[in-house]
């Protein structure tokens, strides 16, 4: 079976240099999800370190803390969004699924002879 031609789009926000794009977002998505950094980035076969960098770019870059963090004891450790980084992902889920959209649109005008010929098998 033949793959259909579509297109892939991957989104970054850049200011002086890069610092937010997918690989952020997936690992602040799984902070939430696990409640800590190293849980996160081991459910992505992610360092801790790569992790806890990615982190630390991404906030001197962008100016605010990403991560709340709590230390150890009875409880264990964890980690939490903040509500800088809470808003700043959904604004850039929010972004990323209105530009596929548009993109997915723009692809059928632009493309609409290619995906036809594909239906048909030509």
């Amino acid at each position: 079976m033949e793959t259909k031609l579509h297109p892939v789009l991957s989104v970054r926000l850049f200011k002086e240099e890069k610092c937010f794009g997918p690989g952020i977002a997936q690992l602040l998505e799984r902070v939430e999800e696990h409640r800590s950094l190293r849980a996160a980035a081991a459910s992505m076969d992610m360092a801790y370190s790569k992790a806890w960098t990615m982190v630390r770019r991404c906030e001197t870059v962008l100016g605010f803390q990403l991560l709340h963090y709590s230390t150890g004891g009875r409880g264990g450790g964890g980690a939490a969004l903040t509500d800088e980084a809470r808003d700043l992902l959904c604004r850039y889920r929010t972004f990323r699924s209105r530009l596929e959209e548009a993109a997915q649109a723009l692809f059928a005008e632009t493309f609409a002879a290619d995906t036809e010929e594909n239906a048909h098998g030509l």
